[in-house]
């Protein structure tokens, strides 16, 4: 009987995992949907609390959801062009962070109609950190990794500060989203939550489901049999582009 190498045996395994992370991410979504439609009322844009309700159901849609998939893609397309792929990440990052921004806009709008202060808790804290180096992430993956003026030397530099800070944002967002979880709960239902309120198992629940969430995919992104395989025509295409840029003469066309 034929083996199958090691690294084609666990790609199989890749699609569960991919699938997994799905399943997860849209039932982070659904049940804070859920959450905060059921129990608090729905969703307004007219300065009332269920304007704030946007606020969740925006984070965990946009700095969690659409920010894991953006984390996923170089494992999901293996095959395509990595250009392709790069632009495909920028754009899952530009969608999370236009909806984040709906949300975070919600939250102020919605403090400023009731009177309430901005920015005193500690999940607001961690939450605003982590729009800052998020947005900061962005524009400097954009500017070296999607457009060509940078160099290879800068690149290869920057290269595994961004992985780093890739998955520790993702990490950053689940937590900021178990304090906010907790922080609603000890607001509305503080009386009534250590007694296994209905709305209190819901939301511990949508809090283990964002963790598991961020495990799969950290695991995906981080396990080495599932990195994209080097591409020929990618590498000759990067070490010619390099030596026009350094105003070196190509070996070869």
């Amino acid at each position: 009987m034929e083996r199958i190498p090691l690294s084609m045996g666990s790609l199989r395994t890749l699609p569960w995992y991919v699938g997994a992370s799905q399943v997860l991410g849209v039932a982070c979504v659904v049940i804070t949907g859920v959450w905060m439609g059921h129990y608090h009322g729905g969703y307004a844009w007219d300065g009332s609390a269920q304007e704030f309700n946007v606020h969740p159901l925006c984070m965990v849609l946009g700095l969690v959801f659409l920010y894991g998939d953006a984390v996923l893609v170089y494992r999901v397309f293996r095959n395509e062009s990595k250009r392709s792929v790069k632009i495909l990440h920028a754009l899952l990052h530009m969608m999370a962070l236009i909806i984040s921004i709906v949300g975070l806009v919600a939250v102020f709008d919605f403090h400023a109609t009731a009177k309430i202060s901005n920015m005193y808790s500690l999940h607001s804290w961690c939450g605003m950190l982590t729009f800052v180096l998020f947005i900061l992430q962005w524009l400097l993956g954009l500017g070296l990794f999607l457009f060509p003026w940078a160099s290879a030397q800068l690149r290869g530099w920057y290269l595994p500060l961004h992985v780093f800070f890739g998955l520790l944002l993702l990490a950053m967002s689940i937590g900021t989203c178990l304090l906010g979880i907790t922080e609603k709960l000890l607001f509305n239902i503080m009386s009534t939550y250590s007694e296994f309120a209905a709305e209190g198992v819901l939301a511990n629940t949508l809090g283990l489901l964002l963790v598991c969430f961020g495990v799969v995919v950290g695991y995906v992104a981080t396990r080495e049999d599932f990195r994209r395989p080097p591409n020929p025509e990618e590498e000759a295409l990067s070490v010619h582009f390099k030596t026009l840029s350094e105003g070196e003469i190509p070996s070869s066309p």
